[in-house]
């Protein structure tokens, strides 16, 4: 899940995540010019977070689904 600091809706998905009682790596795409970079491939360059992939197949921009 890439994720920004302070962004309520990645602060909704880890609670989302957390309650489901799954696992989820969190990027900031703040913190590495590499994961910005992923996270600008997965959101045809508008940097909408969190952005969640699963697997790496499924793709979702926005938390909750939809908003993106």
């Amino acid at each position: 899940m890439y994720v920004k600091p302070g962004c309520p809706y990645c602060q909704a998905a880890r609670e989302h995540f957390d309650q489901a009682g799954a696992e989820v790596e969190e990027r900031d795409a703040t913190e590495s010019s590499a994961w910005k970079a992923e996270l600008m491939g997965y959101t045809n360059d508008t940097g909408v977070v969190p952005t969640i992939v699963n697997e790496g197949d499924e793709v979702q921009v926005g938390f909750p689904p939809g908003r993106g």
